[in-house]
């Protein structure tokens, strides 16, 4: 399997930062940057186990985006406009999680010595904080994942990531539902997988168990037919029509990042299988069986609607497409080394 292409997202990307939106293929650059997408982008870059020098310069520009957004007590802004002007305040939301898990993959990953000082750096100065998002938290928690797998000791980072359990819950003991939220929101798969993530690192069995076991049940009921049928953007539970849209790529590609955590927790084979769907709903194998991706460009469209794709090739879907191609790279490399 070839690895993934970083054309597109180096046509989304400028001086500053990455381009959220796109017309097609072309950067809406009247529509600004989000931190949400620049944290997304140091996550994909920094995970290459060879980046090239073009992908290297990008990894400094998504950094110094990532620091300028920091304020001073550690809460992030998270868009900037065009004008390279900030359009909200300091904040805990999502980005503060993407943040920190861009922040913590760089410092544990970036082949760059400065590079990881920097991250972090900036790293440290906003893992105190505690959100009132799950999902937020779960981000920040794979960021301080990442650390504490190059270094043990960091307690910032311990504490981060053994505080996720508490924001995620235990799984409830109907079969049916054993998820802990009334319904399934967007990106789901990173809820279990914050949880295997701090059950391996910690050395906690039973919190490893219940993150396997929520993914395990998201897997079975975000398919259809053997095929990724992904909870729509306006959410879903039990007992609602399926296939239903809007599909995110965001959705397919925390499955891939989830599948490849419990592969690498547990060394079972079996979650090869959510990564291979995932790389196969962005080729075609989806609920309207059309391609998700152009493979022209390498951008990744922004979405399955009923009609079809969306084919706005935006920075969000783009990283997703990455990020899963990245992980089946690597999923068939450890199966290769057995």
């Amino acid at each position: 399997m070839t690895g993934p292409s970083f054309a597109h997202l180096i046509r989304l990307s400028d001086d500053t930062g990455l381009y959220e939106h796109a017309d097609g293929p072309l950067p809406r650059r009247a529509h600004g940057y989000c931190l949400d997408d620049v944290a997304r982008g140091l996550v994909v870059l920094c995970r290459e186990p060879e980046p090239s020098a073009e992908l290297i310069v990008l990894v400094e520009r998504y950094l110094a985006f990532t620091a300028h957004a920091q304020a001073n007590g550690g809460r992030f802004h998270n868009r900037l406009g065009p004008d390279r002007e900030w359009r909200d305040e300091p904040g805990l939301g999502d980005w503060w999680g993407r943040a920190l898990w861009g922040l913590g993959t760089a410092a544990a990953r970036c082949p760059v010595p400065w590079i990881r000082r920097a991250a972090l750096a900036c790293f440290d100065r906003s893992a105190h904080h505690r959100p009132s998002s799950v999902r937020a938290m779960s981000f920040a928690a794979l960021g301080a994942a990442e650390v504490l797998s190059v270094d043990a000791d960091h307690a910032l980072a311990a504490k981060l990531l053994g505080d996720v359990s508490s924001y995620v819950g235990e799984p409830a003991d109907a079969p049916d539902w054993p998820w802990p939220e009334h319904r399934l929101f967007y990106a789901n798969a990173v809820l279990p997988e914050a949880l295997i993530a701090a059950g391996h690192l910690l050395d906690d069995p039973q919190i490893r168990h219940d993150g396997l076991r929520l993914l395990d049940w998201l897997l079975t009921v975000e398919s259809r037919e053997a095929r990724l049928s992904p909870t729509p953007a306006g959410g879903w539970r039990v007992g609602e029509p399926r296939p239903a849209f809007d599909q995110q790529p965001i959705e397919v590609a925390a499955l891939a990042d989830a599948c490849a955590r419990a592969h690498q927790a547990t060394g079972d084979l079996r979650w090869q299988a959510g990564v291979r769907h995932a790389i196969a709903w962005f080729n075609g194998d989806n609920d309207l069986r059309v391609p998700m991706r152009d493979k022209e460009t390498g951008g990744g469209y922004d979405g399955l609607t009923p009609d079809g794709p969306n084919r706005n090739q935006g920075a969000e879907s783009t990283l997703a497409l990455i990020s899963t191609l990245q992980h089946g790279h690597l999923v068939e490399n450890s199966t290769k080394d057995k």
